[in-house]
This record gives structure tokens, sequence and C-alpha cells, in this order.
């Protein structure tokens, strides 16, 4: 009786144990089905569903979620701005220049789901995209558009990747921004001698301008000296002394003022206007100038007599002899 026991309590043991070990393997796939079921989505994703190769319409949300193992399958689509480098182009201009552009590229997912399903590999799809427009955008400008008018070409570039890929595919390109236009060196020395030589044509115009208003300037200032020989003796003077402030030269006049002053009258270099040969009043020779400035279409720098600065000691008032010599009729003999 006693082996018969035993030989029952080790059956039951036995059985028991079995029965251990089964419901062990079940909890554990159990477990294992719960935890492949549960699925998190960060919040820069979106969760697109596969239940027996069918796309659900609802894409899944952030945060966690649930699906049927074996029968659903899940794909997770980054819906953060993506800023795609594109390979610098090589094309030629409307006006036949050859050039190497290269762009930048920023776009995003807006429906995960036609970016799943209507293209294999949207990233990569976007890159041939964004080099074709390029390359047809390049054959439509030219090259000084490249140059200085690129948020036209950057609108364009958008415009037309935008059709392609926001309603298909589900993608939205935010922005297109054309990084470097590189030119041939040849078409660089070209630009750097036509820069040179339109620089070197404003330095000439200018420097002529200023010659020229400095000749009029010049001109009023020795009719003004002209009146009175004493200017001409201050102007002696004060050039003498400019040339003495400088240490490193040294200045000799063997001939007292007044001899030069002799010298001067005795070589009729008095300016004192003869009867039956007026001198040209200064309005009448101002007048003329700027006649001349205007049929050569420069802008004028004395626009009346009045602009000549006053000689102080030269009025009218103080000098009878200067007015009575402007009152003088042009033709008396």
């Amino acid at each position: 009786m006693s082996d018969m026991r035993e030989s029952a309590v080790r059956k039951v043991s036995a059985v028991a144990e079995a029965a251990f070990v089964l419901l062990g393997v079940i909890g554990f796939v159990i477990l294992l089905i719960i935890l492949s079921s549960i699925k998190v989505v960060q919040q820069v994703e979106r969760g697109v569903v596969f239940r027996l190769g069918q796309v659900q319409s609802h894409f899944r949300p952030p945060g966690l979620t649930l699906i049927f193992p074996v029968i659903d399958r899940m794909t997770k689509v980054n819906m953060q701005t993506v800023a795609m480098g594109v390979p610098a182009q090589e094309g030629i201009t409307q006006d036949n220049v050859s050039v190497r552009v290269d762009a930048v590229v920023y776009f995003r997912v807006i429906d995960p789901v036609k970016a799943i399903v209507n293209v294999q590999n949207y990233n990569w799809a976007i890159s041939q995209v964004a080099q074709t427009s390029l390359r047809s955008v390049i054959g439509r400008a030219d090259m000084q558009q490249l140059l200085s008018d690129r948020e036209s070409i950057n609108a364009e570039l958008r415009q037309i990747m935008d059709g392609m890929t926001e309603a298909p595919w589900g993608v939205k390109i935010e922005r297109v921004e054309i990084k470097d236009v590189s030119l041939p060196e040849g078409m660089k020395r070209s630009m750097a001698r036509q820069a040179e030589a339109e620089r070197e044509r404003r330095a000439r115009i200018i420097t002529a301008d200023g010659e020229f208003q400095a000749s009029k300037r010049l001109a009023a200032a020795a009719e003004v000296m002209a009146q009175d020989p004493a200017s001409l003796q201050l102007r002696l003077l004060q050039t003498v002394v400019e040339v003495a402030a400088e240490k490193n030269s040294t200045l000799v006049m063997p001939f007292p003022v007044e001899l030069l002053r002799f010298f001067d009258r005795a070589a009729g270099g008095d300016q004192t206007p003869r009867e039956g040969t007026p001198r040209t009043d200064l309005a009448e020779r101002l007048a003329k100038a700027e006649e001349e400035l205007a049929e050569a279409g420069e802008p004028a720098s004395i626009d009346s007599v009045k602009e000549v600065p006053p000689v102080p000691g030269l009025e009218a008032k103080e000098q009878p002899g200067i007015a009575a010599r402007h009152e003088e009729p042009p033709t008396q003999r």
C-alpha cells in the first residue's frame, strides 16, 4: 500500500510540475504579446498603422498606443522640419554663362499617410526634385538675376517644388535658399575689369568736374584781384609765408617788392582799363560759364555772381573808381 501511495504522489507531483511549467509558458507568451502591443510615439512623430497590409486612415498621435500583435504593423514618421542640402548643379544661364549653383531646402511632412504610402523614400525623392528644379530655373534666369535677385529665384524654386510634393506626397516645402553661385575664372576677371573701368570713368568725370569748378572759382578770384594791384602783392607775400613755413626749403628774394612793382608797370602789367577797351564784366563771364556748363549737361557749381565770396575793402562805395569803371559805356573812344 505504501508503494502505491508513493507512486500516486509522484504522479500528482509530476502533473503539478507540468501544469506549473505550462502556466509559466502561457504567462510568458501573454506578457510578450502585451509588451509587443504597446507602442510609444514621440512628440515629434506620428504613427501609421498597417492592419493586414492595409493602411489605416487615421495615424496614431503622440503618446502610448496599442496595436494588435502580428496583425498590425506601425511605422513612425518624423514631423520635424528637415534641412536638406542640394548638391551643386552646373548649368548654362539664359545669357550663355556657365555657372555652378548649390542650394538648401527646408521641408516637413504634413500628411504621414501620404508620405509613407505614395512615395518609397520621400527624402531621396525630394532631393531629386530639388536638383531638377534648380537646373530648370538656372536655364531660365540670366547671370545678373542669379547674383542680385535671389529672392525671386528662391520663390520660384519653392513654388515649383511645392506643387510637385505637397498634394501627392504630403510634404510641405517651407523654404528654398540658394547658397552660392560659382562663376568661371574668366568671367570673374571680365567682371573685375568692367568694374575697374567703371570706377576709373567715374573718377575721371569727377576730376574733370572738379577742375572745371575750380577754374571758375580761380577766374572769379583773378577778376577781383585784377581790380586792385595791391591784392597781387598781398598774394605774393602770402605765398612767401607759406613757403617759409617749410623748414626744408630756402627762399631767396634778390629784388625788393617795389622794384618788382616797377618792372610790372614798365612791362604794361597795369590792369587799369583804358578808354575804348573796357573789360568784360564778372557777371557776364560767370553767365557764359554757366551756359557752357548747361550745354555740357553737367551740374552747375556757381548759380550766380552772389556765390563768389566778397572781398573786404573792394565794395563800390569804398572804391569809386571801380564803380565808375563799370558804368563807362563800352563804345566810348
